[in-house]
C-alpha cells in the first residue's frame, strides 16, 4: 500500500484513527479523532502501579478513541486478540496480502526504530503496518516523521510484550467508512462524553476531583513519604504528563484544537471561546510540570516548592473546571 497517508501526530491512538480514516477516504484531522474519541481525561489512580509508582493519567484508557470512533454509523472496526504469536503474525500478514492496513497495539520497549534513549516499557503504543518487504514490515508510526521499518521478530515481540496493559497481540482495522460525516451530532456526543468524564464521576479519583485529590496527596508527600520518595512519586507524575504520549498540557492542547475546529464547523463561538480558556488551562499544566522538574533534579528557584505545586495543581482544576461546566451547559442547549 504504497499510498498510506502517513501523517506525523502528537499522540498515537488518535494518530493512527485519523491516518485510518484518512485511507478510507473520510479526511478528518488528528484532533477531530481525538475529540470525537472523548480523548481528554484525568485519573490518579494509586492502587495501579507503573513500575511501582501510582498510575496518572491525562487521558481515556487506551483503545477508547478508536471504540468510540468504531461506535460512529457507517464506521465498521474489527478487533482480533491472540494467545499464539505464531497465529497473530499469520493473521497480520493475511490482512496486509489483502491490502488492508493494519493498528496494532505494541510495547515500545521492543520496537527497535525508536532511539535507545526513548524506549521504556509502555505497552498501549499504537502504530499501522501498511506492507512488508521480506522479513521487514512497512510500518506508519504517528509520531515519527517519516515511515520506518520493523524486523518481523522485534514486530513480534513488542505484540507480546508483557507487563501492565500488554497487549496480547492486539490488532485491528477498518472495512468500512462513510464517504462523507456530519461532524455536528458527534462533536457534541464527543463532548458531552468528556464533560461527564471530567465533572460526573462518583469516583473522587477521576476528573477534576481527581486533580484536587492529587493535589492533597502531593502537598503531604514529604511529610509522608520522607524527600526522597516525595521527589521519586513527583518525577513519576511529571514523566506520565510529560513523556508517556502527547501529556497533560499536550492532551489539552489537542483537545482546544478540537474545540477550535468544531467551533469553525458549527459556527458556535462559545467553542472558541473554551478552546482559549483550556489552552490557558494547558500552560498551567505545562507550569506544574517545569516547577516539579526543577525541584526533582535539585534545581529548584526560590518560589519553588511543594506547598507552589498544591497552588497550580488546583489552579489546573479550577479552571478545568470552569471550561467543561460551560462545555456541559452548551452540549445540553444542542439538540
Amino acid at each position: 500500500m504504497p499510498d498510506f497517508p502517513h501523517t506525523q501526530s502528537a499522540h498515537c491512538e488518535s494518530g493512527v484513527a485519523a491516518n485510518l480514516l484518512t485511507h478510507h477516504g473520510l479526511k478528518i484531522s488528528e484532533a477531530m479523532a481525538f475529540g470525537l474519541g472523548g480523548g481528554l481525561f484525568f485519573g490518579y489512580l494509586p492502587f495501579i502501579r507503573i513500575n511501582g509508582l501510582p498510575l496518572v493519567t491525562y487521558r481515556a484508557a487506551a483503545g477508547n478513541i478508536l471504540r468510540q470512533i468504531a461506535s460512529i454509523p457507517g464506521v465498521c472496526m474489527v478487533e482480533k486478540k491472540f494467545r499464539n504469536r505464531d497465529a497473530a503474525m499469520a493473521e497480520l500478514d493475511q490482512a496486509l496480502a489483502a491490502s488492508i492496513p493494519v493498528g496494532l497495539q505494541t510495547g515500545v520497549f521492543w520496537l527497535p526504530y525508536f532511539p535507545k534513549a526513548l524506549r521504556f516499557h509502555f505497552n498501549a503504543h499504537n502504530l499501522v503496518v501498511y506492507g512488508k518487504e521480506g522479513n521487514e514490515y512497512l510500518i506508519s508510526d504517528p509520531v515519527f516523521p517519516s515511515p520506518v521499518r520493523c524486523p518481523a521478530e522485534d514486530l513480534a515481540r513488542a505484540r507480546f510484550a508483557a507487563g501492565a496493559l500488554a497487549p496480547k497481540g492486539k490488532m485491528y482495522y477498518l472495512t468500512q467508512a462513510p464517504a462523507a460525516l456530519e461532524l455536528t451530532p458527534h462533536i457534541v456526543r464527543g463532548v458531552r462524553f468528556v464533560c461527564k468524564m471530567m465533572l460526573a464521576s462518583p469516583f473522587p479519583l477521576i476528573g477534576v476531583k481527581g486533580i484536587r485529590f492529587l493535589a492533597k496527596r502531593l502537598g503531604k508527600w514529604p511529610q509522608r513519604l520522607g524527600q526522597e520518595n516525595a521527589d521519586l512519586h513527583l518525577g513519576h507524575v511529571v514523566r506520565m504528563q510529560e513523556e508517556i504520549g502527547t501529556g497533560g498540557g499536550g492532551f489539552r492542547f489537542m483537545y482546544a484544537a478540537f474545540l477550535q475546529e468544531s467551533a469553525a464547523v458549527m459556527q458556535e463561538p462559545r467553542l472558541q471561546e473554551c478552546a482559549a480558556s483550556l489552552t490557558e488551562a494547558g500552560d498551567t499544566w505545562r507550569e506544574f510540570a517545569a516547577m516539579a522538574a526543577r525541584l526533582c533534579k535539585k534545581r529548584g528557584r526560590p518560589e519553588d516548592s511543594y506547598p507552589a505545586m498544591v497552588e497550580c495543581l488546583n489552579r489546573c482544576g479550577a479552571m478545568e473546571e470552569k471550561v467543561f461546566t460551560e462545555l456541559s451547559q452548551w452540549a445540553k442547549q444542542q439538540p
